[in-house]
């Protein structure tokens, strides 16, 4: 994805005031041994770029004044209470050097799990992100978080998942849990209830 930008000379709180006035988000590039670089991005462009999931987990061609780097969205802000994105920050990335990075899972098939259509379960998402290590050109959009199996009282963890070639999950923890399948206490309540009641003859 492409990300056009300008180099600002102007600091300061009044001069981003008035960048925004004129349409524009004032923005820092950093990283990648080079010094920073203060700059403005169209900001309706930006808006509706953060929108989109690969916008915060692809790499992404940054043009400032006809020349293109590679770089990582790192951070935005964001109004409090407008649709207004006040700054944004992006990081240079080296081809040759492994980046960590949180990209998006997507949870898939829990409809046909065993503990879903053979018990009534509820799947619940514990992580909506995994942090990973890899080589840019290696960076995955999404993480697929395959359920088919998932039975009721397990869980599925991160040792679980089929990562892509070259990507490396980094470690929260002992091997963190993605997502979990179990009953609702008003379901296993019902069930008990019909299985305690005597059987009347006819």
């Amino acid at each position: 994805m492409k990300v056009v930008a300008f180099k600002r000379t102007l600091q300061g709180t009044g001069a981003s005031r008035r960048l925004r006035t004129s349409g524009q988000t004032p923005g820092i590039l950093y990283g990648g041994g080079s010094e920073p670089v203060s700059i403005a991005v169209d900001h309706n462009t930006l808006y509706h770029a953060l929108k989109k999931e690969a916008f915060h987990s692809s790499i992404l061609d940054l043009e400032i004044d006809g020349k293109a780097e590679k770089v990582l969205l790192r951070d935005f802000q964001m109004h409090a209470f407008k649709q207004i994105v006040l700054h944004v920050d992006f990081q240079r990335v080296d081809t040759n050097k492994k980046i960590h990075v949180k990209v998006p899972l997507h949870f898939i098939n829990a409809e046909i799990s065993p503990a879903v259509k053979l018990s009534g379960a509820i799947v619940s998402h514990v992580a909506s992100e995994l942090d990973v290590s890899c080589l840019p050109a290696d960076l995955p959009e999404f993480v697929t978080v395959d359920l088919a199996q998932i039975t009721v009282g397990h869980s599925i963890h991160v040792s679980d998942l089929a990562l892509p070639k070259g990507v490396t999950a980094i470690a929260h923890g002992d091997n963190q849990v993605i997502a979990t399948a179990s009953v609702p206490a008003g379901h296993v309540a019902e069930a008990s209830a019909e299985a305690a009641e005597p059987t009347t003859k006819k």
